[in-house]
């Protein structure tokens, strides 16, 4: 099944660490919502990530190496819907810039939240609003 999915991270203290090309960032203690696109397959994709054992390709597996996999939303759709997601995500969370979007126009694929929660909440939010049923 093809589709769109958001990973949940928890950055338990404030870190900085080498991503990719992206060189050193700075993230917060706090909560991360990762907007990706599993256009081969929402299983295959979702399990990588959840995987120890895998190449490091994309940002978010640096960043894998240190937050901890807290939830996981997920829709089948046939429509690549991962950037107008993250366009949607954009208008009221922040980002950290360039991370998970080398590959398209989107300022970021990640955004930031102190709590949980409210994190969740406005991912539910868009989804909805994009159509998409987790």
């Amino acid at each position: 099944m093809k589709g769109v999915y958001v990973l949940f991270l928890h950055v338990p203290f404030s870190l900085s660490m080498s991503v990719g090309g992206l060189g050193p960032i700075q993230f917060s203690s706090g909560y991360y919502a990762y907007v990706g696109s599993a256009l081969g397959g929402l299983e295959q994709r979702v399990g990588r990530h959840l995987s120890d054992k895998k190449k490091l390709h994309w940002h978010i597996d640096y960043l894998l190496l240190r937050a901890r996999l807290v939830d996981v939303v997920a829709a089948t759709t046939e429509e690549r819907k991962e950037c107008a997601v993250a366009r949607k995500l954009a208008e009221k969370l922040k980002s950290v810039p360039g991370f998970g979007s080398s590959d398209c126009g989107c300022d970021s694929h990640l955004f930031f939240h102190p709590d949980f929660h409210e994190l969740l909440r406005e991912v539910l939010q868009v989804f909805k609003s994009e159509g998409l049923k987790p």
